[in-house]
């Protein structure tokens, strides 16, 4: 089982570092892209690369929430935060904290007891730690290819 909680902690790295079998990983999409672009919606009716930052860095939160016990849902503005300005400076945070909350929550993967990944992190959500913690890679890679088409998007029009 130990193995298993090591095998999970990979995962969340190569999802948003890179190493994926699938193809780039957050970051690797991401790099690159200006303030402009990411705040950009060249696809109608899509999010734009920023939003979709912005989700994913709640998803982590979401789930370092659960793990501390904190069982609350996610508010539709804490789901999809608005974008603050659009400045490089900005846009260069919003990616640094999904970095940090991707580092945090390997760590917290890292010391959760392997024992108890068949078990819900919180009462009010029924999904046990495991599903939780690949979850969270699949969500992301999902997201993934949504940046990856937003990017080929905004580079061909």
């Amino acid at each position: 089982m130990a193995r298993e909680i090591e095998r999970l902690e990979e995962q969340l790295e190569r999802t948003l570092k890179g190493g994926a079998w699938h193809g780039p990983s957050v970051l690797e999409l991401l790099a690159g892209v200006s303030a402009d672009e990411a705040a950009a919606h060249p696809i109608s009716g899509a999010h734009s690369i920023w939003e979709l930052v912005l989700h994913l860095t709640s998803d982590y939160s979401l789930v370092l929430r659960r793990l501390s016990g904190d069982g609350r849902q996610v508010t539709p503005e804490e789901d999809w935060p608005p974008c603050p300005a659009v400045t490089e400076e900005n846009w260069g945070k919003a990616t640094q904290n999904l970095t940090k909350l991707n580092q945090e929550l390997r760590q917290a993967v890292h010391a959760f007891p392997a024992e108890r990944l068949d078990e819900p992190l919180v009462a009010e959500v029924p999904y046990t730690a495991y599903t939780q913690f690949i979850g969270i890679t699949q969500h992301s890679l999902y997201h993934a290819g949504q940046i990856a088409l937003l990017k080929r998007a905004l580079r061909t029009a």
